[in-house]
């Protein structure tokens, strides 16, 4: 064991669960003013039910003995035999216990990004038990494929450094499958579905730029130059990401804005995820610059085009920048950076090229199909979706009888409204 690099992880794993943290920010901030505790506490609650379901479950399917090149055994149930030991199968220099602690921040902030594809529509009790079944037969199986010793798309050379493929196109897909399957919101396309906090919304974006860090560079699992590499790239692409969104933004609006650059910078970030251990800081800056402008595409102009509600763009800015930056590494990934992966299709290697959109199409269906699956049988037994009355009035009430703003109706006002919600006078009051 070497004990800098076992500091430097444990302060990695520090970082990245900021980084969920930052996303309740992030989201929070996008949503209205009435659904701005709800939001919060989803995220807020992912970091809660995950870690508990890691400890019993999820590590061991997701990193234990392979079964059948699918999912790992139960030999690891309850963290048992996980210990200070190093894993040489995962990481030679750290104890198991530690990358298994790394490991399972990962697991937590990739189901809270679901939360952008439904936010605003979706009862807590349900949410929570959708979570835990999606981390548990959806993340944990397919961080065994691609991270798992053992695993198939490991085995045949797929390269994601830090998660295009298990955390963001995973989670990207199934926000937008949610979105389909609950719906538009009752208020959708109208002028009242909007940012209400751009403050909060840089606040999340700084934490999550801050936490990403130790999910880039500390997926290189030591303390050395590839975790320097990872950083700079991560950093370099995250702000080409963000000029590359507002150019698109000024060309087509005649404006930028705060909000729409740090959707380009969250783009970034996203996108340099799976390339970062694998391409120059040179490479990130190409990158970055043609991610922001795809996110902000998709974000935009796809989303009106096809009419769906991902109300906080996690499929436009997750599942659409992870798919293009699992996509780009295979483009420009070289061995030169990292000697453990592959060169790129620009350094003579175009079969790269074809492993990544193998990756990208089997993380597409399987999280597709099975957070369609998870959701309709929620729905079934529970109930997914609250009632038209709640969502006009909003969650935060109705659901959890707080507010994050002093200003916004109590408990005890509430009923005088019921009976007027057909009044398109008492619509406009609230």
């Amino acid at each position: 064991m070497d004990s800098g690099d076992t500091a430097w992880i444990l302060a990695s794993s520090a970082l990245v669960l900021l980084m969920t943290p930052g996303l309740a920010f992030f989201y929070g901030g996008l949503v209205r003013t009435k659904n701005v505790i709800t939001t919060m506490l989803q995220v807020f609650a992912v970091i809660l039910v995950v870690s508990i379901q890691w400890v019993i479950i999820g590590y061991s399917l997701a990193f234990g003995p392979d079964f059948h090149h699918i999912v790992g055994n139960l030999s690891w149930f309850m963290m048992r035999d996980v210990g200070a030991a190093p894993d040489t199968d995962y990481a030679g220099t750290i104890p198991n216990m530690v990358f298994g602690i790394f490991q399972m921040m990962f697991a937590i902030i990739t189901p809270a990004l679901i939360v952008g594809g439904l936010a605003e529509r979706v009862r807590f009790a349900a949410f929570t038990v959708f979570i835990v079944l999606w981390a548990t037969l959806i993340y944990d199986p397919l961080a065994h494929w691609v991270w798992g010793a053992g695993g198939w798309l490991h085995s045949m050379g797929v390269l994601d450094f830090a998660g295009g493929t298990v955390v963001h196109i995973s989670s990207g897909v199934a926000g937008l499958v949610a979105a389909i399957y609950l719906g538009k919101r009752a208020e959708h396309g109208t002028g009242e579905i909007k940012a209400h906090n751009v403050p909060f919304v840089l606040l999340g974006t700084a934490l999550l730029w801050f936490g990403w860090f130790g999910f880039n560079a500390g997926s290189a699992l030591s303390a050395n130059f590839l975790s320097a590499e990872a950083f700079l790239a991560t950093n370099t692409a995250t702000a080409a990401a963000a000029i590359g969104w507002m150019i698109v933004e000024k060309i087509r609006t005649g404006h930028v804005t705060l909000v729409g650059a740090c959707a380009g910078a969250v783009a970034g970030l996203v996108a340099i995820t799976p390339a970062a251990g694998f391409v120059s800081a040179g490479w990130s800056i190409v990158l970055g610059l043609l991610g922001g402008a795809i996110c902000y595409l998709a974000s935009t102009f796809m989303k009106a085009k096809l009419g769906y509600d991902d109300a906080l763009d996690a499929f436009g800015g997750h599942g659409i920048g992870g798919t293009w930056g699992a996509l780009a590494t295979g483009l420009f990934a070289s061995t030169t950076i990292n000697s453990a992966g592959a060169n790129g299709l620009v350094h003579g290697n175009a079969h790269q090229v074809v492993l990544q959109i193998l990756g990208i199409v089997s993380t597409w269906i399987f999280s597709g199909l099975g957070t369609l699956i998870l959701l309709w049988v929620v729905d079934k037994v529970m109930g997914l979706r609250v009632t038209k009355e709640e969502e006009i009035m909003g969650l935060d009430q109705m659901l959890h009888h707080e507010s994050a703003y002093p200003e916004t109706l109590t408990p005890s006002e509430l009923p005088k409204y019921f009976g007027a919600q057909s009044s398109p006078g008492a619509t406009r009051e609230l």
